[in-house]
């Protein structure tokens, strides 16, 4: 059964490819024929996995770009699809008929509370996992429920490489007695003593759930934590960026490494230093890592350039219904040294599923948008009314708001402007509305 549900896989991926469809459709039909087919596979000795609520994709490209340039053959889900259906079309387009993978390096993206349902087949032998923050909450409820399904996925053979700043990430080191490696960043000018999020998971500790302290934050709950009562505290990462400085983009590396990044985010910083300790424990030179990260440049379409009339764009990809990528967007955006409008689309919530729930709206840190250097601020889409009043509670000037109900007119009202710098953030559900409207520079 193992070998025709393969054939069968296989011809099924090469029809959903002419037609344009998904990747996940041949991975259900083969789980169908063959509900075991993961654990029949001869997988290779290296397989690795990487989830979280934010970086997953860069960070796997990140680590597919360090592997390909040391000669490596690698499979990876480049299209996105990371829930079982989609990791299964990976495995199985990747195998021969007989069920052996023909590749060095099985590479997965993996959806925080699906990857349960593929790690009860086999264990990745290195598991990445970047963050956890309140994302999708139509979907996936709270992060305490997402955390318990990410402590599900894990099984003592994998090797865990933790963000040992994110309390809930580290929490997982607590459960299990799977060797577990830390990245992260120290101290530095950005940090603060206070939360900068509407709301704070980081509030209770994970492990015993008393009050938590902080010796600083990155953002949010992210940073330097420690329990008074149970003693559950952030260990000094073997891979921490020692330097970081946002408006150059350079980060430096345990004390020796410098790289500079071509997304100058914090968020872009974690991936960077998550792809650089997956390297170095797969015994990649370090010098080599430091050249192949420097001024790496992500293919995964999160950040755009583009034209309308005199502005010239940057698209920023914003994942709806997670504070976390508006709040670290807006930081980048306020950031900036030059004067920008800034448009922000919100037309259709998610791609996958139907929702009009906008009360993530309210945990976005929009009191940013004070900034000086927001000249004018332009949404678009059929949710603006709430937008308006979000805005509203959250102190913006709406004097300098303007509002359209489609895209269309709010790009058109913008092709007339002066020259000057926009910043676009949106979701994937609504990219292409811009897109289609704008002149694509890359």
């Amino acid at each position: 059964m193992v070998r025709i549900t393969i054939i069968i896989c296989k011809l099924i991926k090469k029809w959903a490819k002419k037609l344009g469809r998904g990747s996940s459709f041949p991975g259900k039909v083969a789980l169908k024929l063959c509900p075991n087919i993961l654990s029949r596979i001869t997988l290779p000795e290296i397989t690795i996995a990487v989830t979280g609520s934010n970086g997953k994709t860069t960070t796997v490209e990140m680590i597919n770009s360090l592997l390909v340039k040391q000669g490596y053959s690698v499979a990876y889900n480049y299209e996105g699809s990371n829930q079982i259906e989609g990791v299964t079309t990976l495995i199985l387009d990747n195998c021969d008929n007989d069920g052996k993978f023909l590749k060095d390096v099985l590479l997965m993206e993996v959806d925080e509370r699906y990857a349960r349902y593929i790690f009860k087949f086999f264990a990745p032998k290195y598991y990445v996992i970047n963050n956890l923050y309140r994302d999708q909450m139509t979907r996936n409820g709270h992060p305490e429920y997402v955390l318990k399904a990410i402590a599900d996925s894990i099984r003592p053979e994998s090797t865990l490489i933790l963000n040992g700043d994110d309390p809930l990430i580290a929490s997982l080191a607590e459960k299990f007695e799977n060797k577990a490696i830390y990245f992260g960043i120290y101290d530095n000018e950005y940090t603060s003593e206070e939360c900068d999020s509407v709301y704070d998971d980081g509030y209770y500790c994970p492990v015993c759930h008393h009050r938590m302290t902080y010796d600083y934050r990155q953002f949010a709950h992210v940073g330097a934590y420690h329990c008074l009562n149970c003693g559950f505290q952030r260990k000094d990462p073997e891979y921490h960026i020692s330097k970081l400085d946002l408006e150059s983009g350079e980060l430096v590396i345990n004390n020796r490494y410098r790289i500079t990044m071509a997304l100058k985010t914090i968020y872009n910083a974690y991936n960077t230093v998550a792809a650089f300790a997956l390297g170095s424990l797969l015994g990649l030179d370090k010098k080599y890592l430091r050249e192949d990260l420097n001024n790496f440049m992500i293919k995964n379409g999160r950040v755009r350039r583009f034209k309308t009339g005199r502005l010239e764009g940057t698209l920023l990809i914003s994942k709806h219904e997670n504070t976390m990528s508006y709040n670290r967007n807006l930081d980048y955006v306020v950031g900036r040294e030059e004067n920008v409008i800034l448009l922000l689309i919100i037309d259709d919530i998610s791609r996958k599923y139907f929702t009009s729930d906008t009360s993530w709206l309210w945990d976005i840190s929009f009191d940013k948008l004070n900034s000086a250097n927001i000249t004018e601020i332009v949404t678009a889409g059929k949710y603006e009314y709430d937008i308006a009043v979000r805005f509203e509670y959250a102190g913006v000037n709406m004097d300098k708001v303007v509002m359209y109900r489609s895209v269309p007119e709010a790009i058109a009202y913008l092709r007339n402007k002066p020259k000057g710098i926009l910043y676009c953030m949106t979701c994937f559900s609504d990219q292409d509305k811009l897109l289609n409207e704008v002149e694509v520079l890359n």
